[in-house]
């Protein structure tokens, strides 16, 4: 499966207008720690690779995920590999021991909607970045992906969205962080 996803810059404005219009899931808290290859760099190619931290409910999860690379211009469409972990300190450990380097962890408080079948919306508040909306859906090939962002961007924009983001979290801390605004 492809993950499709659209990223806007949001105000309490957008968060007020999904909260109104469609329905709440849950309330998460994240803590996403993510990890430099040794032998190839990351931000050339495009990838990434985390441990997430989910909380939610008293309820506790962890994952371990590789993002490919962007699929298209327009938006974060990527190939997802997922796998739940069991004990994420022992992984961690099995990282660094075979080279990897933690660069940097981004912590998020995030409110999950249903929008309709297949899609949802995600409000977060970011750590030293502020507030966005997220919108995604999954296809099952690329020839979908050019349709579904259409939809999704339509969604965005309907909410008053205008301005989209395509790079993650983590790259827009780590601009901060080289110019000094962080």
């Amino acid at each position: 499966m492809i993950e499709v996803e659209l990223k806007g810059y949001a105000d309490e404005e957008i968060f007020e207008r999904v909260r109104e219009k469609y329905r709440l899931v849950r309330r998460e808290y994240h803590e996403d720690t993510y990890f430099q290859h040794p032998c190839r760099d990351f931000s050339k190619t495009d990838e990434a690779l985390r441990i997430r931290i989910r909380q939610f409910n008293g309820h506790f999860e962890v994952f371990m995920t590789y993002k490919g690379p962007k699929l298209d211009k327009k938006s974060k469409t990527r190939k997802e590999i997922e796998v739940e972990l069991t004990d994420p300190d022992k992984y961690v450990e099995i990282l660094k021991n075979l080279g990897f380097v933690e660069v940097l962890t981004v912590t998020k408080i995030r409110e999950k909607y249903y929008v309709e079948k297949g899609i949802s919306i995600a409000l977060d508040e970011v750590e030293n970045l502020g507030k966005f909306i997220e919108i995604e859906t999954l296809v099952e090939d690329e020839g979908e992906i050019g349709e579904a962002v259409e939809h999704l961007r339509a969604i965005l924009e309907e909410l008053g969205v205008k301005h989209f983001e395509r790079r993650s979290y983590l790259e827009l801390l780590m601009e901060r962080y080289r110019n000094g605004e962080a």
